[in-house]
């Protein structure tokens, strides 16, 4: 078994009494892993014919989760073609009480790296605005990453304190995932650093930073909206008491639901949620989008390309960067798809383009597997289509961008994505 801290043991033993016995042998157990189906993407369905990995039965809790089996789960062509997130299972119990709506303002508002942030964007079927934000960004890059790679279509990822955000977005959004940075003691199976990091000084401290995310996410969610506070922790000051405390300072909410996921209970390791709803109130107006002649003014033709994607809007030139923008959101923050830049005047697509396509929305370079495998390790291969950028596919999923010249397709898969 993990050599836990005494101290977490000893107030587990006072928490969990008559259970903590059967607590303690669930650490004789191995980590639950489990992967989401992207349903931007694939069809539950289809995603199991094509069995990359090996499943063993459904999440209860997450209509596209599935228990997984096995090594290299997270190294497969279609986990980098982003029909599938390596999540935990019960890290997709939370996302599904926000109840998320097409066309909804949503906040993930500590998103990295990513899960749930992409889990509501799947929800949210690219219409209405996601915003995830991550205040470390060393973490906002991974997110952002995942993000493109998951195909998400209205999102935008940005890296600010809660408190700033707060300041521009009051009663702006219709729900709030609030995942807080917590001390992690769900994690002691799979994260070694959390075992070693824990103190009840660490608990403490981190229980003082959520009650202020807490209050930043309450100042920007709109009357009658919904907030799903969520922690991967068992600490009572960080799930039971915190609940406890915000809802002494607003009295207003209703508190409709609150679970703790242990792992003896269930399969999965440890969560915890709580599911708020705000009175009826205010709720902000959207922002205007001015765009002039000039940014609008587009004569690219995606097809030339091999790519004819639908549901683009308010395709404009940002810079030397051309996009497809969110309606009603504002402009420099680049809610959407980067579909590329100009260079020299000549027009390079970007990996983000090509990863939201559906397979019927491109006519790529079908490779095989051993192809698709060097494709991803940054490697050129031999290819008969005709000269230009063409989307490398796999199964009609794409990989990212190729650039054919006399018979060679020269590798543009971004350097940091190559396995």
């Amino acid at each position: 078994m993990i050599n836990l801290p005494e101290e977490f043991l000893e107030r587990m033993r006072g928490e969990l009494v008559g259970e903590y016995e059967a607590f303690i042998k669930s650490y004789d157990r191995p980590a639950e892993k489990g992967v989401r189906v992207n349903a931007l993407k694939i069809a539950p369905e289809e995603f199991l014919k094509l069995a990359p990995v090996a499943t063993d039965g459904a999440v209860e809790w997450e209509r596209c989760g599935f228990y997984a089996n096995g090594e290299g789960i997270g190294k497969t062509v279609f986990h980098a073609a982003g029909l599938y997130y390596v999540q935990e299972p019960s890290a997709m119990s939370a996302v599904p009480k926000l109840e998320v709506k097409a066309g909804e303002r949503v906040l993930d508002l500590c998103a990295a790296p990513g899960g749930k942030t992409t889990q509501i964007a799947a929800y949210m079927g690219g219409n209405g605005i996601l915003v995830a934000n991550e205040i470390d960004f060393r973490r906002y890059t991974v997110l952002k990453s995942n993000v493109e790679r998951m195909g998400a279509r209205n999102v935008a990822v940005t890296c600010q304190s809660p408190e700033n955000l707060a300041r521009y977005y009051k009663n702006y959004f219709d729900k709030i995932l609030v995942d807080a940075p917590c001390s992690g003691e769900g994690m002691f199976k799979k994260e070694e650093s959390a075992v070693r990091e824990w103190s009840l000084k660490n608990v403490l401290s981190c229980a003082a930073r959520q009650a202020k995310i807490l209050e930043s996410a309450h100042e920007m969610l709109a009357g009658g909206g919904r907030m799903v506070y969520s922690t991967c922790t068992f600490s009572p000051e960080e799930d039971e008491r915190q609940i406890e405390n915000f809802l002494k300072l607003h009295p207003e909410y209703k508190l409709t639901e609150t679970k703790k996921l242990l792992p003896h209970r269930v399969r999965g390791e440890g969560h915890f949620y709580a599911v708020f709803d705000k009175p009826e109130g205010g709720r902000a107006e959207d922002f205007h989008q001015i765009f002039t002649e000039k940014q609008r003014k587009n004569e690219l033709n995606l097809q030339d390309f091999g790519v004819n994607p639908t549901g683009f809007k308010n395709v404009v030139k940002l810079g030397e960067s051309l996009y497809s923008l969110v309606d009603n959101f504002p402009a420099e923050l680049k809610a959407g798809v980067k579909l590329g830049e100009y260079k020299n005047g000549r027009f390079e697509p970007a990996h983000a383009l090509a990863m939201c396509l559906r397979p019927e929305e491109v006519t790529g370079v079908k490779v095989d597997d051993k192809t698709a495998l060097g494709y991803l390790r940054g490697l050129t291969f031999d290819c008969a289509a005709p000269n230009g950028w063409r989307v490398v596919t796999i199964k009609g999923y794409p990989l990212g961008w190729c650039k054919v010249v006399n018979g060679t397709a020269k590798n543009h898969l971004p350097k940091g994505l190559r396995i």
